[in-house]
């Protein structure tokens, strides 16, 4: 069993800032690319972020210069520093990764049960 935990959600003002954290626990061979998605009241789910097991990141095209994915492979953790928030922030963010169960021999998809992200105007 693999399981992601976010934490890191919240009620903020406009302007302010959020990190989020996920966790993974469980039977891991590989962690590879890690990321965040959101998914805000009448819209489609989007990538906000990923990061590959180099570090390697990609962004929104839109979200660049405001939000910063990291990772710890130590901690087997992914992080999502989001400053300068605006309502349109406001979603629920899921965090993802494609994970190489022990025992497998393949890459599967995983998703946290997503954190809620709330900027208030």
């Amino acid at each position: 069993q693999v399981q992601l935990v976010e934490s890191g959600g919240g009620l903020v003002q406009a302007g302010g800032s959020l990190r989020l954290s996920c966790a993974v626990s469980g039977r891991i061979f590989k962690i590879n690319d890690m990321g965040w998605y959101r998914h805000a009241p009448g819209k489609q789910r989007e990538l906000v972020a990923t990061v590959t097991g180099g570090a390697g990141t990609n962004y929104a095209d839109s979200l660049k210069g405001r939000f910063t994915i990291s990772r710890d492979n130590a901690k087997n953790t992914v992080y999502l520093q989001m400053n300068s928030l605006k309502p349109e922030d406001t979603a629920v963010y899921y965090c993802n990764a494609n994970i190489v169960a022990i025992g497998t021999y393949y890459q599967d998809s995983y998703w946290g049960q997503g954190t809620q992200v709330t900027v208030s105007s």
